[in-house]
């Protein structure tokens, strides 16, 4: 169902990792790679190793390569993913996560005012984006 809808609608092909891992650690590499202004192509990265190339996010060799791929210096990476302010950001975004009540993923916050969780269809979200629209303009 998931992969013929990501077909069908968004023209991917998915090849999905592994269920049921461990995704602490790519989440501290995540804040490893926002401290130092790759973030978004960490992320990127990230989400096409694990939905099209099956590769595991609990796996650290997985992520330093994924982190060298992105021009992130691994010197040390294994090390600086057990720095302890890593760890603290990750429990600060998911102590955020259920202050707003969340308990699906992907979950989408727009305009500060709607939350919208799980997988939702093109057409749910530009709904939304044109309520959101019409508001502003009144």
């Amino acid at each position: 169902m998931l992969e013929k809808r990501a077909r069908d609608e968004y023209g991917l092909e998915l090849n999905v990792g592994p269920f049921g891992i461990d995704s602490r650690l790519a989440h501290r590499a995540q804040k490893y790679a926002e401290a130092h202004g790759k973030d978004a192509e960490f992320h990127k990265a990230v989400m096409q190793a694990y939905w099209q190339e099956a590769r595991s996010l609990d796996d650290i060799a997985v992520l330093q390569a994924i982190a060298e791929h992105v021009g992130l210096n691994i010197e040390n990476f294994a090390e600086e993913l057990e720095n302890p302010a890593y760890d603290a950001a990750v429990s600060a975004d998911i102590d955020l996560a259920r202050e707003y009540g969340l308990t699906a993923v992907p979950a989408l916050v727009f305009a500060d005012k709607y939350l919208v969780m799980g997988a939702q269809p093109y057409a749910t979200l530009r709904q939304i984006a044109e309520k959101i629209l019409a508001e502003n303009r009144e």
